[in-house]
Parts: structure tokens; sequence; C-alpha cells
């Protein structure tokens, strides 16, 4: 993936990309002769349930946006694949003998689904990756700079350390090996982590799975010692709470700074609560709302408009300059709660302080 030129604004650490597709654009309907009219399907696939966030936020987010964009009449078929490749190929396959207008994608395996992507491609379905680059003829991107995710873990969780030196020991809890952006986060936390401190012991976790996360850390915490852990990286929210769990079982009471993605509820009042230390957010509002109207201009031939809404390029494996959008991210700790997951509705205040977090809550002025 090329590099992003990006601007840090140290009070917030929101870090904007420069050349992202403008989420708002429009395009003179008279600039191109559409294709299909509103009664278009999109079919979404959502690559597991771990992470709640697919069902949650993304998936709603996105048919909402289709029907708004086609006066109701545009529809979705959802199908979540449960972290199983086999089982994405063929609810993949089945959307190709539905002839669905367009597939979203957010891949399990994104090596593994390249075959079914070139079946759509050879059938006439457009497919977007959504989150997670697939290889194969992808028509365009939609996700993160996830490269630049890890570097905001893996800056911000050495400026929780104390005068962070290489004699600190740092537990890294990467995401799954046949998922694409766990390399680049874990990349890019390697950037930021490498010669500032020890990493002492890293995993590449399979399924994204807590439970494993959880076993990780107890293997480290046996070889290291329990009070000889500086900092865990973890990638996301839900290996966040496995690795929290062992620490605790482990009887330790001045817990380590705790890195996370994705800002799962349980994650919002952990880093209120001060057992993790933060959380990237990822405004899936916006990123959602792209992926639709991306998918509509390209069904219907905007050509102007999905161009609009694809200004950078990325490259994967099989295929290069694809056209993508590339949405900000934002490093939130406990201060940036109601700036972040609250602005954005994505938690209402009374969801996130409840009466076991009220004083955490009323700490940060979050009423």
């Amino acid at each position: 993936m090329r590099r992003i030129a990006i601007s840090v604004v140290a009070s917030t650490m929101t870090l904007s990309l420069a050349g992202c597709g403008m989420l708002g654009a429009t395009g003179d309907p008279a600039d191109a002769s559409p294709t299909k009219g509103n009664d278009l399907t999109v079919g979404v696939l959502m690559p597991e349930k771990t992470n709640t966030r697919y069902e949650q936020f993304d998936y709603p987010i996105i048919k909402q946006r289709v029907a708004e964009l086609t006066n109701k009449q545009g529809k979705t078929i959802y199908e979540n694949a449960a972290a199983k490749p086999a089982t994405q190929i063929q609810q993949m396959e089945k959307m190709i003998s539905d002839r669905v207008d367009l597939i979203l994608l957010d891949a399990v395996d994104s090596k593994g689904i390249a075959g079914t992507v070139q079946k759509a491609k050879d059938a006439g379905i457009p497919v977007i990756a959504y989150d997670r680059l697939a290889e194969g003829p992808i028509d365009a991107y939609v996700s993160f700079d996830n490269e630049l995710v890890g570097q905001v873990q893996g800056r911000t969780l050495v400026e929780a350390i104390d005068n962070p030196s290489t004699a600190d020991k740092i537990v890294m809890i990467n995401g799954s090996p046949t998922d694409p952006n766990a390399g680049q986060f874990k990349a890019g936390a390697l950037n930021e982590l490498q010669g500032r401190v020890t990493i002492a012991a890293a995993y590449d976790t399979d399924a994204w799975s807590p439970t494993l996360a959880q076993s990780e850390m107890a293997q480290a915490i046996e070889k290291f010692g329990k009070n000889n852990i500086a900092g865990v990286y973890s990638a996301n929210d839900a290996m966040a709470g496995g690795a929290l769990k062992a620490l605790e079982d482990a009887g330790v009471t001045k817990l380590p700074p705790i890195t996370g993605q994705d800002a799962e509820l349980p994650a919002v009042q952990r880093i209120l609560s001060g057992k993790q230390y933060m959380t990237v957010y990822k405004p899936y509002p916006e990123m959602a709302a792209a992926a639709a109207e991306m998918a509509v201009a390209k069904i219907q031939g905007k050509d102007i408009k999905f161009d609009s809404l694809t200004r950078d390029r990325v490259d994967s494996p099989t295929n290069k300059r694809i056209p993508a959008q590339l949405v900000t991210v934002v490093a939130m700790t406990k201060d940036k709660v109601k700036s972040t997951v609250v602005a954005d509705g994505i938690y209402t205040v009374a969801q996130i302080c409840t009466p076991k977090f009220e004083s955490f809550c009323e700490a940060v002025n979050l009423k």
C-alpha cells in the first residue's frame, strides 16, 4: 500500500489522510448515463462475529444508505462467514449464482477468496473490498490506512510507558495471519516499537480469537514474570479483553498499558476504568456510508461520482493501483470518548456509563 501523507494533531492524535475521496461528492447527473435504475441488489459479505461491529454498525449503515440512495427501491442481502473461509466462498458463490448487482466483500481469507472474486468478474458482477483488501480483480477498496492504525497503536503504547527504553518488555498479540490487515497493523506498530522498547514475545492469533489471546498472554507471563511486562500491544479490543483476563488471573495489580482497536463498548468501559489504555476508533458510519455510495454509483454507471469517491490508490499482491477511499482514524484514550463514539452516535452516555462505570464517567466529565 502506498504511503499517504498525514498530519498529526497532537492534542487528539487525529490522523488525516491526504487525498481521501469526498464522501458527499456528487456529479452532475448529465455526466453519466446510468446503466441501471434504483431497483438494484447489493450483496454484503462480512467476515466474523467475534467483533460485534460488523452486525451492530457496518451492515445496518450500509443497508440504510443503499435504501436512501435508491429511493427505498434498492436492497441488500447479508451473510456473515463466522470466520470460516469455506463458508464465505459458498456464500459468495450463491450471490454470484443469484445475480446480485454488486458484492461488498470483507474477506475472511484475502488470498483464498481470490478465485471467487475472479468468478464474480467473469459473471460481470463488480466486487468492492470492504475493510480488508481481498486479492483478485476487485473494482475498488474502502477502508482505513491499516499501517497507520498500527503506527497509532504503537506510538500511543510507547507514550504510555514511563521513560520508555529497550529494557521495557512488550508483548505483541497480532491478528489473524489470514487477514491482510493484521500484517499491516503489525508492520505499522513495529515501526514505532522497534528500537524504543523490546518486543519480548509476539503472537499471530488465528481468527482474532480472544481465547487464544488469553492463552498467549498467559504464556508470556509465565516466561517473563507478571511484573516484567511494560506494555501489551493487542491489535484489537476483543483480544485485549483476553490479554487482560490473563493478567488479572495471574494476580497483576498494576496493569501495563494495553492497546486495542474498534472501540467496542466493553473496551470503551475498560478504557474509562483504566484497565485498557487506548483503542483505535475508526468511524464506521463514514466508511459504511462511503461503501454504499461507491456500490450504488458503480452499479448505476455513475463513473464521475465513483471516481470522486475513490481518489486514493492501493496495491494488493495480485492487482496494482486499485481505486480506493481511505478513511481517517483516531487514537481514543479516556479523554476522547466523548468526542468520538458519543459524538458520532455509536454509543449513548447511558450505554457507556452503567452504574458500574458511573464514577469513571464523572471523572472525565462524561454525562
